[in-house]
């Protein structure tokens, strides 16, 4: 799996406006330099989570962005998705909507199985976790092997 620029930016956009506090404004340039985001890609990324009613934006002098809703309640899953579409695609389809002939009929399965493994973290950690440091049981069982830490 690979996590994009974006997509990583994004994570890390949402865990400022949400350290900020729940109706905070926070200018973009702040959110920026705060996250080390370039400000070009910080624009868009948050027209897409605004888009996807994560994030609330007000424009004006007094303007900038905040979360729509609490960050208990926004997922990391929530964000990649607003950010990159679908957790698990191939080719741009999702794993449950494959088939394949002969050798590789059951490939299918182990990609809803993938989905299945990266939504069992990405739809359990919110936002307010992350910024907590105190992340779900879930992470931390897998985070607790040591193989997990090294690079395979």
């Amino acid at each position: 799996m690979r996590i994009s620029a974006k997509a990583d930016y994004a994570v890390r956009a949402a865990a400022e406006l949400a350290a900020a506090g729940h109706g905070v404004l926070v200018k973009a340039d702040v959110i920026a330099q705060a996250a080390d985001i370039p400000r070009q890609f910080l624009d868009n990324i948050l027209s897409d989570l605004r888009r996807a009613g994560i994030v609330r934006t007000q424009r004006g002098a007094d303007g900038g962005s905040t979360l729509a809703r609490p960050a208990s309640t926004i997922t990391l899953a929530d964000i990649l998705r607003a950010i990159e579409g679908p957790l698990a695609a191939v080719r741009d389809i999702r794993p449950d909507q494959l088939s394949y002939p002969g050798s590789a009929a059951s490939l299918p399965t182990v990609w809803v199985a993938l989905r299945a493994g990266m939504r069992s973290v990405l739809e359990h950690v919110t936002v307010a976790d992350l910024i907590g440091e105190k992340l779900p049981a879930v992470v931390e069982t897998l985070t607790a092997d040591p193989d997990a830490w090294r690079p395979h």
